[in-house]
């Protein structure tokens, strides 16, 4: 069997939605390239396991659009559906972050988009009722993952 060239270096933390589902936030590598994981695991009787809803942001993503999830009001009723930015993470490739509404509920979207692509898949939506729990973990992320990037492997 191949190796695999995956290596999660961090568990940041991890933000509880349920007792079947969790978002966990780690610093990983693949290939050499160190990024953000921002991914849904569960923990069902049929399936336990990451699942496929998730994002993976570099450096400079988290660096931009971690002030801009600060900014949010942890009063949810006092944010509004709209763009949070668009970022470059490689060429044709960029990370879409919104608010945005899911069956009623206003939440943070982010998902990948690709050049020529209908839907690449690599997305994720979390309530804002999670919200000062959210900016936690990516205020942590911020930290940790400058932390481990100037590590020498």
């Amino acid at each position: 069997m191949a190796e695999s060239s995956f290596v999660c270096l961090q568990e940041i933390g991890s933000l509880v939605i349920s007792n079947e589902e969790i978002i966990r936030f780690s610093v990983d590598s693949y290939h050499g390239f160190r990024y953000l994981s921002i991914r849904r695991y569960l923990q069902t009787d049929g399936f336990s396991g990451a699942t496929r809803d998730g994002v993976t942001l570099t450096p400079e993503i988290l660096h931009a659009l971690t002030p801009r999830i600060l900014a949010l009001d942890n009063e949810v009723k006092n944010n509004h559906a709209g763009s949070l930015g668009k970022f470059a993470k490689r060429p044709g490739i960029c990370i879409v972050a919104e608010v945005g509404l899911f069956k009623g509920k206003l939440g943070l979207g982010l998902r990948q988009d690709e050049a020529n692509a209908r839907n690449t898949g690599k997305k994720l939506w979390i309530s804002l009722e999670f919200l000062p729990a959210i900016k936690e973990l990516f205020k942590k992320s911020c930290e940790r993952f400058t932390d481990i990037i100037s590590d020498d492997f």
